[in-house]
């Protein structure tokens, strides 16, 4: 395991009785570096949405838990925040919140000439992702897919 991924673990297991407490469940996290500078994002979702209050709440508790616990040498900013609308699908948990949703799939390489696909999201595995486009089923290797996100629509 890397030492980004053991951080995004540590921070998700000290993040998992927080969220518990303010009524949210952990989306995901990230530990990146963008532009020289070093970012753990908490991102927290619940049914109806998160507002800046509810992340507010999660973020002072999740700093006051992060220093108590001290486990991250570099200076870093954290960031509590909702996944947003066109939130992108990369763990299984993720997919299993989105059954039965509008997603948006993009192919490292095309099928029949086509790299990017809408439909409904249908069904999951360790392998694969299933959307109905239309009336068909398309199943997709997850290894092809180059990102899978929820498709906005205003």
């Amino acid at each position: 395991m890397s030492r980004k991924e053991e951080i995004e673990r540590k921070t998700e297991a000290l993040l998992g009785p927080i969220a518990e407490k303010n009524e949210v469940r952990i989306y995901d996290v990230e530990y990146v570096k963008e532009a020289g500078e070093w970012y753990l994002r908490a991102y927290i979702d619940r049914d109806g949405g998160v507002d800046i209050n509810k992340c507010v709440d999660v973020s002072h508790a999740l700093s006051d838990a992060l220093d108590e616990h001290d486990f991250i040498e570099d200076a870093y900013t954290l960031e509590v925040s909702s996944p947003g609308l066109g939130r992108q699908l990369k763990k299984d948990r993720h997919f299993e919140y989105s059954l039965g949703q509008d997603v948006d799939v993009k192919l490292y390489k095309p099928i029949d000439k086509v790299k990017e696909f809408t439909g409904n999201l249908k069904a999951y595995d360790a392998d694969t992702v299933t959307v109905m486009i239309g009336d068909k089923e398309q199943v997709f290797n997850r290894k092809e897919i180059s990102s899978i996100r929820l498709t906005l629509d205003f």
